[in-house]
């Protein structure tokens, strides 16, 4: 028979164990809600986990968007008008593809001393592309023979170049004459020419692809007389005209108005415009490189006609 102590001893004993039970049982659910909180959400990470492979795809494909090729004749800059450029290359290299793009207008108070002189012998390089029927930037429209080449960016200098004859030379002595109908943008540089298949053939085997060169204006022989042209569109409230045929540069368009000769601003696609059709059917001054001045009378406002004159630049 237990005692009344011993008895209440045995209860005392139950209640403690009891305690500790319920203290341990607090205890673990408030870690256990400790270690949930801290834990990372899972849900979270898996977002992130998706979301990662996308961005490197995007970056990649930025990557390639920006990522410029190399092409021949990286534009340097020139103190002087001799500009020169890689002599050698081993390979055949492509030209550069020649794209239109937004015109651009060159200032009428821009000086008849261009980039491109008489009498001034520039270094440079050839490539060739395919001219097909040889028109270009320039728009003369098709060429009568493929004796062609595009003139570099900086050189083309907004059209000024346009319609110019180049005497271009090769170090092996093999030269050739070509007329300037297109332009090659960058990244040709100062003092390239992407002539037509046609034309570098006569100094080197296509498959070179690229030679060093020296070239230099010419004021060559001609029976040809100069025509001039509307651009289509063109209206006594609106016009372009174009000068065609012109054995040296064209650095000046003016048209006669009521006020006297006003001189038109030159558009990258080598026509002078009238943006209010002053002057448009009226006498035209044309003006070459060397300073000499042509008047021309007679052409009636007709878009896109070629119209002859009787009058040419004197040769130098």
């Amino acid at each position: 028979m237990k005692t009344a102590r011993q008895a209440a001893r045995q209860r005392r004993h139950r209640r403690r164990i009891m305690l500790g039970t319920v203290l341990g049982l607090t205890a673990a659910g408030v870690l256990a809600t400790l270690v949930v909180a801290l834990l990372p959400d899972r849900k979270v990470d898996a977002r992130s986990a998706a979301a990662a492979p996308v961005a490197t795809r995007v970056g990649a494909t930025a990557a390639t968007k920006t990522a410029t090729p190399t092409a021949p004749g990286s534009p340097r800059p020139t103190g002087t008008p001799t500009s020169t450029a890689s002599a050698t290359t081993p390979a055949a290299e492509p030209s550069p593809t020649h794209r239109p793009r937004p015109p651009r207008t060159a200032s009428t108070t821009t000086s008849s001393a261009g980039r491109i002189q008489p009498g001034t012998t520039y270094r440079g390089v050839a490539t060739a592309y395919e001219a097909g029927n040889g028109d270009g930037a320039c728009l003369f429209g098709p060429s009568p023979d493929l004796m062609i080449a595009a003139m570099n960016t900086t050189d083309y200098e907004t059209s000024r170049a346009c319609g110019a004859y180049v005497l271009v030379r090769a170090a092996n002595g093999n030269s050739v004459t070509v007329r300037i109908t297109n332009e090659c943008p960058l990244p040709c540089a100062p003092g390239q020419l992407d002539l037509s298949q046609q034309a570098f053939a006569k100094l080197a085997d296509l498959r070179v692809g690229r030679i060093p060169i020296t070239w230099s204006l010419l004021s060559p022989s001609t029976s040809d007389t100069i025509s001039i042209r509307y651009k289509s569109g063109s209206s006594p409230y609106w016009c372009g005209i174009q000068a065609i045929g012109h054995r040296n540069p064209v650095t000046r368009l003016e048209v006669r108005t009521s006020d006297g000769w006003r001189q038109l601003p030159r558009t990258d696609y080598n026509y002078f415009i009238s943006a209010d059709g002053s002057g448009c059917g009226s006498a035209i001054r044309l003006t070459d490189i060397y300073g000499e001045r042509l008047t021309i009378n007679g052409i009636a406002l007709r878009p896109d006609v070629v119209q002859p004159t009787q009058v040419q630049f004197a040769q130098h």
